[in-house]
This record gives C-alpha cells, sequence and structure tokens, in this order.
C-alpha cells in the first residue's frame, strides 16, 4: 500500500512540474549526452557552447582572444557544432513548435537575457552546458559551485519576478 501512495505522489508531483509528461526531456537528455560523448571521444576537447560561440569569432576577429592556436585549429566543426543548434532548435520550431516561435516571451527580453547570459557565461569561465553536463561529468568542485550559483540565481529570479507580476 505504501509503495502505491508513493507512487501516485511522484505522478502528482511530476504532473505538476511536467505537465506534457517526461519524455521529451528525457529524449533531449540521452540526444545531448550522445553529442557531448561524439565530441570529446572524437576531438578529445569537452564541447561547451560559450567557448564555440567564442571560438567562432576567429573567422571575423584580430583580437588575440579569439585567435588562440586552439581555437584555430578546431573551428571548423565549432562551426558545425554552433550551426547545429540553431538548426535543431529551428526544425524543433517549425515540425513541432506550432509554426516558427515557440515562446511568449517578448523578443526584447530575450534579447536582453541573452546579453546577460553572454556576459555571465564570461564572468562564470563557462556556461550552463560547459559547467552543467561536463564539468559535473567529470566531477569538478568548480562546475558544481558554478551550477549551484546558475541555478540558485536562476530560481531567485523567476521567483521575484512571478513576485512581481512580470509576465512574458
Amino acid at each position: 500500500m505504501t509503495g502505491y501512495v508513493l507512487q501516485v505522489l511522484a505522478e502528482v508531483s511530476l504532473a505538476g512540474l511536467f505537465p506534457r509528461g517526461i519524455g521529451q526531456y528525457a529524449v533531449g537528455g540521452v540526444l545531448i549526452g550522445l553529442g557531448v560523448s561524439t565530441i570529446y571521444l572524437g576531438t578529445a576537447i569537452a564541447p561547451g557552447a560559450s567557448t564555440f560561440f567564442e571560438s567562432t569569432l576567429s573567422y571575423v576577429s584580430a583580437l588575440p582572444r579569439f585567435n588562440r592556436a586552439t581555437y584555430l585549429a578546431s573551428r571548423d566543426w565549432r562551426v558545425v557544432f554552433t550551426l547545429s543548434m540553431v538548426a535543431g532548435a529551428a526544425v524543433y520550431a517549425l515540425l513541432l513548435g506550432g509554426g516558427g516561435w515557440t515562446t511568449d516571451v517578448q523578443a526584447w527580453r530575450l534579447l536582453v537575457g541573452g546579453v546577460l547570459v553572454g556576459a555571465g557565461t564570461r564572468i562564470g569561465k563557462g556556461c550552463t552546458s560547459g559547467h552543467g553536463i561536463n564539468g559535473l561529468a567529470s566531477r569538478s568542485k568548480t562546475s558544481l559551485a558554478s551550477v549551484a550559483t546558475f541555478m540558485s540565481v536562476a530560481v531567485g529570479v523567476a521567483l521575484a519576478m512571478q513576485a512581481l507580476g512580470v509576465t512574458p
């Protein structure tokens, strides 16, 4: 009887957190894991999005920061990786997302949020994918602290915005 009660409670909790089910998130997690593993096994480089975006700037910038030898040697496959993220989002939005735009968030908020995230990835020495997927998988204490900080701030800001009545 206790097992049944726990199962019902778990289903109710999951239904509240994931009203459309957890299947899409599980598939996404498996695909991310396969992608990260493939890149790491093929290049011996742990993939993180901020490094990918920074390395692509070597095509258009003469600044030494963007023209490190490791960036120049690997920038071609990094561009393919970066474009595949954009293409994957576009394919999802067009095929499954109702025609292209899949959020109620205003475009200017997305732009400001993107700029803040970009600045944060430089301050935090990496992004959520680098620290959260690669860093935690390699048991990095720095990545654990970074992910805890990212998540705490994200939850705090989301709750503050909700309390202030800010809507998309």
